[in-house]
C-alpha cells in the first residue's frame, strides 16, 4: 500500500476569500477579499509546507498573476515547499522554457514541478498573440516537450517541426533534478500528448467510475507510446476540499458557500463556460448542468464550486474521516497525488492538514515529507478539551 502525496494551491487567480472566487477558462475573476500579495501568499505557502503538503499549484492565464514570477518570489519566503508552476508552452520558446526551469530548479534547490497547460480557449490565447487553433496548439505542445526533454537530457538539439524549430540548442546547465511534468486534458489530442510526455497525468475531480475510465484510457495510450522510454506514468486529481469535525458542519459550510453565490452570476458564468473549447470543462459543466439543487454527484463529492469557477469544480465535503475515506477510494483507482484547495486557502490548509492528514498517516497512507521532531517544554502542557 503506497503512501500518497498532497499538494495545495496558491490563489493568484483573483485572490482569496471566505466565498468562492469565480473565473477562469475565459471568464473573468470574481471579487475576493484577500489580494494575492507576497505577504498573504507567503502565509499560505508556509502553512502548506509546515502541514506537510509537497508542493503548491500556481495557475496560469490572463486573469492570474504570472506563475513564474510569483513562485520565484515566494520561494524566498518559504523553505521546503515545491511549486507546481503552470505555464503555456506556446508562449515561450522551448529553449528559453528549458533554461528558465533549470534556473528555477538550481537556484531553489530542486523545488520546481511543471504543469503544462496547452490552452483551451482561443480567445484567451489570442490575448497573448497566439492564433493557432486547438489541434495545432496540442501538436505544437508535443514538439515543445520533445525539444525540452532532449535539452534536459543534456543533448544538443536540432529540431525542425511543423510549429517549432531550433538549431544546435544546448543548455549550459541542465536542471538537477529534472522537474516532473504534470499534464491534464480530456480530449483525444490531450491524451496523446500526455501519454508521450507526462510524468503525472492530472484529472479534475469526477465520480470514481468516470475517473476509472479516464485513467484506463491514459494507461493504454502510455503503454503504446515508445517515447516514454520506460518511464511509468503516475496519476493525480485536482479538487477542492471542505472538511470539518462532523459531516453536518462540513455540509453547513458548503451550504454557506452556495448561499453566497449570486444566481445571476451563475447564469452569466455558465453561459461563458459553455463557450469553452475545453473537453474537461464540458465534463465539469455536465456534472450539474447549472442546477444548484443537484450538486452531490457521489457521496461526499460536491460540484457546487463549478457553478461560478472554471476549471476544477468539485470538492470533497464531509467529516475528516469521510474525506479520508473518499481519498482512499480515489487512491484505489490509481490516484497517487491530490492537488487540493479551499476557501479561504489559509484556513482550509489547516482544516485539512490537522484534520485529514493525521488520519491518513495513522492508516499508513501518508508521511510528512519533513517531519518535525518532538518538542518538550520546560513546563508541560496538553490540549485542553477532547482530542480528535
Amino acid at each position: 500500500m503506497s503512501t500518497l502525496t498532497f499538494h495545495w494551491f496558491l490563489p493568484t487567480n483573483g485572490g482569496d476569500g471566505r466565498h468562492v472566487v469565480g473565473g477562469g477558462h475565459g471568464v473573468g475573476a470574481g471579487p475576493a477579499g484577500r489580494p494575492p500579495s507576497v505577504s498573504y501568499l507567503g502565509q499560505v505557502a508556509r502553512a502548506a509546507e509546515d502541514l506537510g503538503f509537497e508542493a503548491a499549484l500556481t495557475p496560469t492565464g490572463a486573469w492570474c498573476d504570472d506563475a513564474w514570477l510569483s513562485t520565484a518570489m515566494l520561494s524566498q519566503v518559504s523553505q521546503r515547499l515545491k511549486f507546481l508552476v503552470a505555464f503555456r508552452p506556446g508562449l515561450t520558446s522551448p529553449f528559453l522554457a528549458a533554461q528558465m526551469a533549470g534556473t528555477f530548479q538550481n537556484l531553489t534547490g530542486g523545488r520546481l514541478l511543471l504543469n503544462v497547460v496547452t490552452g483551451g480557449e482561443s480567445t484567451e490565447q489570442r490575448m497573448y498573440g497566439d492564433f493557432e487553433d486547438k489541434d495545432a496548439r496540442y501538436a505544437r505542445c508535443d514538439e515543445f516537450l520533445t525539444v525540452v526533454r532532449a535539452l534536459w537530457r543534456g543533448e544538443t538539439v536540432d529540431f525542425a517541426g511543423d510549429h517549432l524549430r531550433v538549431e544546435a540548442a544546448r543548455l549550459g546547465q541542465v536542471p538537477d533534478p529534472v522537474p516532473d511534468v504534470y499534464f491534464g486534458g480530456s480530449s483525444a489530442a490531450a491524451g496523446d500528448v500526455a501519454a508521450r510526455h507526462a510524468d503525472v497525468y492530472l484529472t479534475w475531480g469526477e465520480a470514481p467510475d468516470a475517473v476509472r475510465e479516464k485513467l484506463a484510457w491514459i494507461r493504454k495510450l502510455a503503454a503504446d507510446a515508445p517515447e516514454r522510454r520506460g518511464r511509468e506514468i503516475r496519476f493525480g486529481i485536482r479538487m477542492h476540499v471542505i472538511n470539518r469535525d462532523t459531516s453536518a458542519e462540513a455540509w453547513a459550510e458548503a451550504d454557506r458557500l452556495l448561499a453566497g453565490i449570486d444566481p445571476e452570476a451563475v447564469a452569466r458564468v455558465q453561459a461563458g463556460l459553455r463557450r469553452s473549447e475545453s473537453e474537461g470543462q464540458r465534463r465539469m459543466l455536465d456534472l450539474h448542468g447549472g442546477d444548484p439543487t443537484h450538486l452531490e454527484i457521489h457521496p461526499n463529492v460536491w460540484a457546487g464550486i463549478g457553478l461560478v469557477r472554471g476549471g476544477a469544480g468539485t470538492a470533497l465535503v464531509g467529516s475528516h474521516e469521510e474525506v479520508a475515506d473518499r481519498i482512499e477510494e480515489y487512491a484505489a483507482l490509481g490516484i497517487d497525488e491530490f492537488v487540493l484547495s479551499g476557501y479561504p486557502h489559509l484556513e482550509s490548509a489547516y482544516w485539512f492538514g490537522e484534520g485529514v492528514l493525521p488520519i491518513l498517516a495513522a492508516r499508513g497512507r501518508w508521511e510528512h515529507p519533513a517531519p518535525v521532531g518532538p518538542h518538550r517544554s520546560a513546563v508541560p502542557f496538553a490540549v485542553a478539551g477532547a482530542a480528535r
